[in-house]
């Protein structure tokens, strides 16, 4: 009977330990859970018509790597709703394996359709940031205090802050705490003058991204156009154009798991 008994605490005392591990171990899952900020544009149509808005490789090629390491995505843009896409960014050559599988998925589609509005977003809720390029943020961030104020908090909270090709645009009136520009002495990547003229767009956009991250005191860097180059700067990734994209979210994510 002894013998039984002894047993039967044993028994319990492994499921106990067993059950506590268990949960012990969901906390730990739960505690790792990374979540990150996607900030795209609200801009879609210049003044002559042309359509414009988010280069769709730019967004999806770090949402499907963000998402297979299972970070928490959060999308959001200045207006909220309905992101606009680049037309140009799907035809051709240009709707890459990730932009195929996006328009394949309509799950992941409500992500610009239904972005949170900058103006619902609290920074403390995120481990890190990151914008997508297309022409669109060069006019609609540059500006936007809400956007401008997301960069200095999570950036001064020691958290990541990542932009690709023209995305950069969004550092344009971002200041340290001194008050000097964001940008001044930082390393910085982003789309080159060459590439916009070689892409015929030198008279579309509202100002030249490389001369400007030059005027601000970045130290801007670039590899050879329309091939990956991406720049980690501390907390700052930056990277050069579309192609870019999974450098930059490589970097992301190895300091969101470092």
């Amino acid at each position: 009977m002894k013998f039984k008994f002894n047993c039967l605490i044993i028994l319990l005392s492994l499921l106990s330990f067993q059950t506590f591990a268990q949960k012990n171990g969901e906390l730990k899952t739960r505690a790792k859970t990374k979540k990150i900020l996607i900030v795209v544009t609200s801009f879609g149509k210049l003044a002559n018509g042309i359509q414009t808005g988010i280069w769709l490789e730019e967004f999806t090629t770090p949402y499907y790597l963000l998402k297979a390491e299972g970070v928490e995505i959060t999308v959001a843009s200045p207006a909220g709703g309905r992101a606009p896409i680049d037309p140009k960014s799907i035809t051709g050559d240009y709707s890459t394996v990730s932009v195929k599988r996006f328009l394949n998925d309509p799950e992941s589609q409500e992500k610009l359709n239904m972005t949170a509005s900058l103006k619902d977003i609290n920074a403390e809720n995120f481990d890190a940031v990151f914008y997508p390029g297309g022409h669109g943020p060069m006019w609609d961030l540059p500006d936007n205090k809400l956007s401008i104020r997301l960069i200095q908090n999570i950036f001064n909270a020691g958290k990541p802050v990542a932009l690709v090709c023209h995305a950069p645009a969004a550092l344009k009136n971002v200041k340290q705490k001194d008050g000097r520009y964001f940008v001044k002495g930082k390393t910085i990547a982003g789309f080159t003058n060459s590439e916009e003229k070689a892409g015929q767009s030198t008279d579309i956009v509202p100002f030249s991204l490389e001369d400007m991250l030059k005027e601000r005191g970045a130290k801007y860097q670039s590899g050879k156009d329309w091939e990956p180059f991406a720049v980690q700067d501390g907390l700052l990734i930056t990277g050069q154009n579309p192609a870019s994209a999974e450098l930059v979210t490589k970097k992301i994510l190895a300091l969101l798991f470092k």
